[in-house]
């Protein structure tokens, strides 16, 4: 039971709270109250949302590394976060010092690019993470996977030169569209989230990436709704909020234009005169966090998951137990194509074993009775159609069916 639902809540059937433990996806409970449980089918879920997102940031040029996740507090000082985001750190003192669990990976790739000794050959240099970050949340706001104590966040950060703040920023804009559109969000609004009352930087620099950040958002074709006093303690920002199927708007994505830490940082890099220049400092996230969106996945699609992600792809079930070598070699020609299949040769009926297969969000199940394995063929069933093939065909199609398309 999720620590943000009453004993006696009843949850609706498509909420992901309700979906998460009748899925065998995750649960949460008391003892770590807005931290998930990953079971096995869940953790599958959450690699393969991992996984479309490498795919994407390797696209686009970055570089995966890994930052520590405790910092001491001159770090979080440098960065503003001490003084503009204490409220929400998990502060600890570690021998004497403070110190603090990590709500954002920003600083620890600001320690790599300092280290890189940076020339204008360099750049633009783009560095991505998926981080476990924490932020202590108020107990009143927790709900389910839409908002934790500790996420994963695909944080990615781009040091460029400022001529390359642009074309950066439009690369980031157009492959969002595609990426979202391969979840099953055809339709997005845009957010330009303009200087916060409490900030840092002064109101040049401050112009300054609100002007460039609005033009790159024009260069990209995007039509944005200004929100005034909503962006980042340390620069504007472009924010994605998707609308799923019941017409909810879920935010998402971002890109921001930070001249400030850059600055704060000390950052440089050796320009093609030999002068130091500071470069700018983009922060972007395509999913924002992990786990939310994956729960507005799960939501968006009621459970019924696209064939690429769900944790299994295809249950393979004999008729009968004479059937059952046929089945066993298809099982093996499915996994060595890289498919989730699961074998169900349970002593029960037929058509339960459809039904718990459906119940469970399995896009197909392949069976195999005395007819098929004559004939090495197999029936498949997926939530479209139903189809009888030769086993080698039904094998290339499921692959086909089952590729990523993002």
């Amino acid at each position: 039971m999720s620590h943000d639902i009453s004993p006696h809540s009843v949850l609706d059937a498509h909420d992901h709270r309700a979906l998460g433990p009748r899925l065998g996806l995750f649960h949460l409970q008391e003892e770590a109250p807005a931290m998930v449980f990953w079971h096995p089918r869940g953790l599958i879920l959450a690699r393969a949302l991992e996984d479309a997102a490498r795919r994407r940031a390797s696209a686009d040029g970055y570089r995966e590394v890994r930052t520590p996740q405790l910092l001491r507090q001159p770090i979080w000082e440098k960065s503003g976060h001490w003084q503009h985001f204490r409220h929400g750190m998990f502060a600890v003192a570690d021998e004497g010092c403070g110190a603090a669990l990590k709500p954002v990976s920003c600083p620890g790739h600001i320690q790599i690019a300092q280290r890189s000794a940076l020339s204008y050959r360099d750049l633009p240099l783009r560095l991505c993470e998926f981080g476990l970050c924490h932020r202590d949340e108020p107990s009143g706001t927790l709900h389910g996977l839409f908002r934790l104590r500790q996420f994963t966040q695909d944080d990615g950060h781009v040091f460029c030169a400022e001529e390359q703040i642009a074309a950066e920023i439009v690369r980031f804009c157009q492959g969002a569209r595609k990426f979202y559109a391969g979840f099953g969000f055809d339709e997005f609004a845009v957010g330009l989230s303009t200087r916060p009352p409490e900030r840092v930087g002064d109101d040049a620099l401050w112009d300054r990436a609100e002007a460039q950040l609005a033009a790159a958002a024009s260069e990209a074709g995007l039509e944005y709704a200004v929100q005034p006093g909503e962006g980042a303690f340390y620069g504007p920002k472009l924010e994605f909020s998707l609308r799923d199927r019941l017409g909810r708007s879920w935010q998402c994505g971002t890109i921001q234009l930070d001249f400030n830490l850059p600055e704060r940082f000390g950052l440089h890099y050796i320009d093609e005169h030999g002068q130091r220049r500071r470069p700018a400092m983009l922060h972007r996230a395509i999913y924002g966090s992990l786990e939310r969106f994956l729960a507005i996945v799960l939501e968006h699609h009621a459970g019924a998951l696209p064939a690429w992600l769900a944790p299994v792809q295809v249950v393979v079930a004999p008729v009968a137990p004479a059937q059952q070598a046929a089945a066993e070699a298809m099982v093996a020609e499915l996994r060595a194509a890289g498919i989730r299949v699961e074998l169900d040769d349970r002593r029960e009926t037929l058509a339960r074993r459809v039904a718990e297969a459906h119940a469970q969000g399995v896009p197909m199940l392949a069976v195999i009775g005395a007819r098929e394995a004559s004939s090495e063929a197999v029936t498949l069933r997926s939530r479209e159609v139903q189809q009888v093939l030769p086993r080698a065909q039904a094998v290339a199609q499921i692959a086909r069916d089952c590729a990523p398309p993002v």
